[in-house]
């Protein structure tokens, strides 16, 4: 919900300052959120996992809008179909990159068993490396977004 209410914004705001800022700034955001998420214990109230999910939530709204903006402002016109179905493809490849990693720590930490009261700590656990793990790869995704680039002045240049 959070990301549905601020990315409109974010995109309209990448509009006018450059989207690598408001990128890797949600980024960081998203980063912070999943960090937060490794304290998780069975005594976390919804309130403190209803925060950190608005503050995730707002770390995607200022990374995929500005982000999006970014790729599509980066290729002429006449290439936007491919370039969408590339950011299209890369989304979906790190979704399902995202499932196999909790998917493999799963079964490397509760195994075959199910999820039952007494494999929560089980579960926590791999919650926890989980979102580590995220976290780290996220981090990585703050760089490379600094690093693409300053739009604003190619796009001044050009003109």
């Amino acid at each position: 919900m959070v990301q549905a209410l601020f990315s409109s914004f974010s995109g309209r705001l990448s509009d006018r300052i450059d989207p690598r800022i408001l990128a890797s700034t949600g980024m960081g955001i998203t980063v912070a959120g999943l960090f937060l998420l490794v304290f998780l214990s069975p005594e976390t109230g919804v309130g403190l996992v209803v925060g950190n999910l608005a503050i995730l939530g707002f770390g995607f709204a200022l990374f995929s809008s500005p982000n999006t903006n970014a790729v599509m402002s980066s290729v002429e016109k006449r290439s936007y179909g491919v370039a969408s179905g590339i950011l299209g493809t890369m989304r979906q490849t790190g979704m399902m990159f995202s499932m196999a990693l909790v998917m493999i720590l799963f079964s490397m930490i509760i195994g075959r068993a199910q999820i039952a009261p007494e494999n929560y700590p089980s579960f926590l656990k791999c919650m926890k490396i989980t979102f580590v793990i995220s976290a780290f790869l996220c981090s990585g995704g703050v760089f490379a977004s600094l690093a693409r680039g300053r739009l604003r002045s190619r796009q001044r240049n050009d003109s």
